[in-house]
């Protein structure tokens, strides 16, 4: 009995596997069908390219466009350095104590933690405490100190898969530590790095609690790089259309517009990732 039981354990686990799969990417379909089919009549050159006018009822969506480029832009610059130098310094430097350890347990924790206590924490330091006001530079750091986490782990691990072999040889031939990692390590780690920087920034330009306190605006014309204005973002954007406007039912084709616009650049970021980590997989090989 036992012996059938173990036979049988493999083909269970893996139709329970492909059965849950194929629940996820039905769902996935429905949802990407529905909002394809509602959203694509309204998608045009005249929709991603024009202000939106008359309380978001006419117009285009290019405000909010332009708000989530400079937004992913100051994440950017805010998570990316930090992330990689912390990684470096925790994989290459930092001895394996029970502060180290402490400290990357913390950093795992810190990915798991709601976006919306994200936002609340911007709103009570950049807002409040620096006196950034309620602006896109505000927001930019807010989703600057959610991404962090993620690109720090990511980070660590791509140096964690270049063998130690790789630095030993560098440092033996007159290398110093500094220069094995400049020259040898990050060069061999960065299509993971990439990959990873891709997909952090491909989620925070989707998210919407960070920024609902930190300077997301209702609805603004202006949006066009002034760092201490409030902004418009396409999730924000979204989500007013969906929840909050005074005339839901008018303006639903845009907001389905506004969905299908945010899957097509969350799904380019994406595609550029693996884009990434094929094209250097091949030039390694």
């Amino acid at each position: 009995m036992l012996h059938k039981f173990k036979k049988l354990a493999p083909i269970v686990e893996w139709g329970t596997l492909l059965l849950s799969t194929g629940l996820v990417c039905f769902f996935l379909c429905v949802i990407l069908y529905d909002i394809f089919t509602k959203g694509s009549h309204v998608l045009s050159w005249e929709f991603v390219s024009k202000l939106p006018s008359d309380g978001m009822t006419r117009g285009g969506i290019l405000t909010p466009i332009i708000g989530t480029v400079f937004l992913t832009l100051i994440t950017a610059l805010f998570s990316i350095p930090f992330g990689i130098c912390c990684a470096i310094y925790l994989n290459e430097y930092a001895e394996n104590t029970w502060l180290t350890r402490t400290i990357r347990a913390s950093i795992r924790n810190l990915s798991g933690v709601p976006s919306i206590i994200y936002g609340l924490f911007g709103l009570a330091l950049f807002v409040q405490a620096l006196n950034f006001g309620t602006s896109i530079l505000s927001a930019g750091l807010t989703l600057g100190l959610l991404s962090l986490p993620y690109i720090i782990t990511t980070t660590e691990e791509a140096l964690l898969r270049i063998p130690r072999s790789m630095r030993e040889a560098a440092l033996a031939v007159g290398a110093t530590k500094f220069e094995s990692i400049k020259d040898v390590v990050l060069p061999a780690s960065l299509p993971g790095i990439l990959t990873g920087i891709v997909l952090t920034l491909s989620r925070a330009a989707g998210e919407t609690a960070p920024i609902l306190f930190t300077g997301a605006a209702f609805y603004i014309t202006n949006s066009f790089g002034n760092l201490n204005q409030e902004f418009m973002a396409l999730p924000y954007h979204l989500y007013m259309l969906s929840t909050q406007h005074q005339s839901i039912e008018e303006v639903r084709p845009i907001a389905y517009g506004t969905a299908l616009v945010l899957i097509i650049v969350v799904f380019l970021m994406n595609l550029t990732a693996f884009y990434i980590r094929y094209k250097f997989r091949n030039n390694e090989k």
